[in-house]
């Protein structure tokens, strides 16, 4: 299992600002305001300089609605977990981004407050594909699984809009992801190391998506 660890760590790709967010040509847009942060949830931004303004998280009809701005990561501390626990949501992608973006479950999050930040998290964009990360502090992200196709992920239809229901297992030995109740990708429990801690959404940059029914599952 070592050797496994030393394997991603000599692959991971790290970067100091997120790789959906603030690409050249493409600046995060200002979201329209649409209402109060629901009651309890806070968010991170990916960057420093990002400002939370240009950003919307809010309650809407029976569930959440998401209008990025700048790349966030949404939580709530009664969103807590340890040991084996298994959560999810169904993402709506509203309209197509400018450039293929992201959206999905974070979960392992840690002193989200602080620059010593980490979670990892499952994100999945229009094109049918996902990737898996781990955000190690605040400049270092870790890739353990590139932007791989998956056939159980809907893509964008002409309009830009998709609906996805993401759900991420965690079992003593075993972190299992899923889209849509079919499988994605299981790696082992150890190569995520440390599961515990805050679990949420995570939105990538100029996005427009619906959350519902997040949750434990």
């Amino acid at each position: 299992m070592r050797a496994l660890l030393g394997l991603v760590a000599l692959v991971a790709v790290s970067s100091t600002v997120s790789a959906q967010g603030g690409m050249n040509g493409d600046p995060d847009k200002k979201a329209q305001q649409a209402g109060a942060m629901p009651v309890g949830w806070s968010l991170r931004l990916d960057r420093a300089n990002a400002k939370r303004e240009e950003g919307n998280f809010a309650s809407m009809g029976k569930g959440l609605h998401v209008t990025t701005g700048p790349a966030a990561v949404f939580t709530n501390p009664a969103n807590t977990a340890t040991g084996p626990f298994a959560f999810g949501a169904s993402f709506t992608q509203m309209k197509a981004p400018t450039h293929p973006e992201a959206y999905g479950l974070m979960w392992a999050g840690k002193n989200l407050d602080a620059d010593g930040v980490t979670y990892l998290y499952y994100i999945i964009r229009g094109d049918g594909k996902y990737m898996v990360k781990h955000r190690a502090n605040a400049t270092d992200v870790h890739t353990i699984t590139d932007w791989t196709e998956s056939a159980a992920i809907v893509k964008q239809d002409a309009a830009g809009k998709a609906t996805n229901a993401l759900e991420v297992r965690v079992a003593k030995d075993s972190v299992r992801l899923f889209a849509n109740g079919k499988p994605v990708a299981a790696y082992d429990a150890k190569v995520m190391s440390d599961n515990a801690g805050l679990f949420g959404i995570r939105v990538n940059h100029n996005l427009d998506v619906h959350v519902e029914g997040f949750g434990r599952k």
